[in-house]
């Protein structure tokens, strides 16, 4: 027993430091000098001061209309190419002088030299330059001599096709068309104003730092803002400034790298801490299962990771973490108790590198709240749609109601946070899904699961109730009996109706042994007690096998294996006593096998099928009578200690008593006896109608 204790704390022990070493490990690293703030929302930190007398840069707003205005007014600057000019030039004038066929005298030769030169002195452009002006945004250029700006108006450029267009203006003759055709003047029709990019460049650069140098001074320890401020954009712009300088000043290794790693370690220790004390002392039966332990571990660091990985690739990420899910995990597999817990843990972790802590506490904890609240039991696919429904309902009111108390004013909701939630309550409708695969995983057993079990026509059940039909009714009996006072108590209302069902299916190895199957003949009457209680009590053992190959779960089986507990077949032990006064009885062949109830669902159904059992053989169901039967069983079993085990209280107790004797007040009612109908002594008139 202590080699196994001792496994189980390792087991525990490796799963805590696993998800420290884990979430610490995989967090996003920060800077320790940096804050996280959004435009438009409040300052969630205390005062802060300027570290060093600080510039005043304009706004991001500002800087933008500032950019956009200079980028208006900015006047580009272009070169003019001579040298090219006078080689073109120089070339058209051979090409003119020396083309055999031009119908032209030397002076009419000039006039299209002349015309060409006209052309490049008023500046051919590129295309997109001459769009520019024609547009009117280009209106000026400027040309650079001598470390000398002189600015032109660019009305007279023309393109390569416009130049070449306007020589239908001037020559109208078809001389001098044919002879601009057989000279392709259209090729010495090229650019020679062109842009200086560099030069462009550069002079806007430097236009735009002087306009975006600083504006004024914060002085040193000047307050910059404080707890609850909106931060505007012209404090936003403070806070890159502040971001900058703090980050860029010296400071130790271990202030900038280990401290915040350490603080970070103590966090989540005592995060997790805190669940394990919460399991500890009040879900010891949770801690001491290993699956259920590596089951809860795993959930949570899988979402922190998870958590980690959306914030780092989409701003507001972590809002369309399916958070809610870990709940309703929780609270199909265990309880609610246990799923707001575990929630809570997963939040407190994730809030780590949550932007505005206050605001995601508040949400999840809304959403969290509301999706236990809406999902108690998971038995059809649409109570997880409703659910979903529901949660995102609860995001958004939440997510309202924090902005509208921080920022007082609906002005600044995000219509993309309500994006994020619509995310959110998509993937929590493919739970369905992932509980399947966690129940194949770990073996857990779900609402659907018991659902699916309860089935009539399951193989089990329907063969009980073929070779059992008495036996059948009585589970059915014992079912509506114990779902109604684990209904009371709070227990597993589906895990009880199932498991009751399930809890005699060993009968059906030899169904004329026991009495609610028999016919009038006794097989018992031929045999010792002995041997008739080792019959009945091989019920048990003949059930678990059936379970085994029918793969029902543990959980299940727990009903077959607990449902007598420690128990004796009181009928063949009495008996055998009565026929040997005197002698000293071992109790051992009449006891079986057990162990006793270890949940109150089983210590229930122990209950129920003693009181439905024993119910018949009442010869009359008055209240006093169903009363006294209830309390002497229920008192036996307690007086017993088969229900030690048991985390059942007195309280329980009572109220399954109370519980029991109005159903079986119900199921014995007397009924109404229907009066003969009088037949009129007078003969009809007409006996043929």
């Amino acid at each position: 027993m202590e080699k196994i204790i001792s496994k189980d704390s390792l087991l525990r022990t490796l799963l805590f430091i696993g998800a420290v070493a884990i979430i610490i490990g995989l967090m996003p690293r920060k800077d320790s000098h940096s804050y996280q703030y959004e435009m438009g929302k409040p300052w969630a930190y205390s005062l802060l001061t300027a570290p060093s007398d600080m510039p005043i840069y304009l706004d991001s707003i500002s800087m933008e209309r500032v950019r956009d205005s200079i980028s208006r007014s900015f006047i580009p600057v272009y070169q003019r190419d001579i040298n090219g000019e006078k080689t073109t030039l120089a070339a058209y004038a051979t090409r003119v002088n020396h083309t055999p066929g031009l119908h032209l005298t030397p002076g009419e030769r000039n006039k299209l030299i002349n015309a060409l030169k006209k052309l490049l002195e008023n500046g051919i452009v590129d295309q997109y330059t001459y769009q520019q002006v024609k547009s009117g945004k280009l209106k000026d250029v400027r040309f650079i001599h001598d470390n000398t700006a002189i600015t032109l108006p660019a009305d007279d450029f023309l393109s390569a096709r416009a130049a070449y267009a306007s020589l239908d203006s001037m020559f109208s003759d078809s001389d001098f068309r044919a002879a601009i055709e057989q000279t392709s003047m259209s090729q010495f029709l090229v650019p020679n104003v062109v842009l200086d990019s560099v030069a462009t460049k550069r002079l806007l650069s430097e236009v735009m730092q002087k306009a975006m140098a600083p504006v004024g001074v914060i002085q040193q320890g000047e307050r910059i803002i404080d707890k609850g401020d909106i931060v505007t954009p012209e404090l936003y712009t403070l806070l890159k400034t502040y971001d900058r300088i703090a980050g860029s000043r010296s400071t130790s290794k271990v202030d900038r790298h280990y401290y915040p790693i350490l603080g970070q370690l103590l966090y989540v220790v005592v995060i997790l801490t805190s669940l394990y004390l919460f399991l500890y002392y009040f879900r010891w039966r949770t801690f001491g299962n290993n699956r259920a332990m590596v089951f809860i571990m795993t959930l949570v660091t899988a979402f922190v990771l998870f958590s980690y990985g959306m914030s780092e690739t989409f701003r507001g990420g972590l809002y369309m973490v399916p958070f809610t899910v870990v709940a309703i995990l929780m609270v199909v597999f265990f309880d609610g108790r246990t799923a707001y817990f575990v929630f809570i843990t997963e939040i407190m972790l994730c809030t780590i590198i949550a932007t505005f802590p206050l605001e995601f506490i508040f949400v999840q904890l809304v959403a969290g709240i509301v999706a236990i609240t809406s999902l108690k039991e998971l038995n059809r696919r649409s109570q997880l749609v409703r659910a979903a429904m529901f949660v995102f309902i609860a995001y958004c009111i939440a997510y309202v109601a924090v902005e509208v108390m921080q920022t007082g004013s609906a002005d600044k909701l995000s219509t993309r946070m309500f994006g994020f939630f619509a995310i959110n309550a998509v993937l929590i409708s493919f739970t369905y899904v992932l509980v399947f695969v966690l129940e194949k995983i770990f073996g857990f057993v779900s609402s659907v699961t018991l659902v699916e079990l309860s089935d009539v026509n399951n193989p089990v059940l329907r063969e009980l109730s073929e070779e059992c039909p008495g036996t059948f009714q009585h589970s059915m009996q014992v079912s509506n009996l114990a779902s109604d006072a684990a209904h009371r108590i709070g227990a597993n209302v589906q895990l009880v109706r199932t498991g009751a069902l399930y809890h005699d299916i060993g009968k059906i190895n030899n169904p004329a042994f026991f009495t609610e199957n028999q016919h009038g003949v006794n097989p018992h009457d031929t045999l010792s007690p002995i041997q008739s209680a080792r019959i009945v009590i091989n019920h048990v053992f003949d059930g678990l096998k059936r379970a085994e190959k029918a793969k029902l779960p543990d959980v299940i089986t727990d009903f077959i294996r607990q449902h007598h507990g420690n128990g004796r077949a009181k009928y063949f032990y009495n008996t055998y006593c009565n026929a040997h006064p005197g002698e000293e009885v071992d109790a051992a062949p009449f006891t079986y096998p057990g162990p006793n109830p270890q949940t109150k669902e089983t210590s229930i159904l122990m209950m129920a099928d003693a009181v439905e059992a024993a119910s018949r053989s009442l010869k009359e169901h008055t209240v006093p009578a169903i009363t006294e039967l209830v309390n002497r069983i229920i008192d036996g079993q307690i007086h017993d200690g088969l229900h030690d085990e048991s985390p059942i209280s007195f309280r329980d107790v009572n109220v399954i008593k109370n519980a029991f004797i109005e159903r079986l007040r119900t199921m014995y009612h007397a009924r109404v006896s229907y009066p003969d109908l009088k037949k009129d002594e007078q003969p009809a008139e007409n006996p043929e109608k």
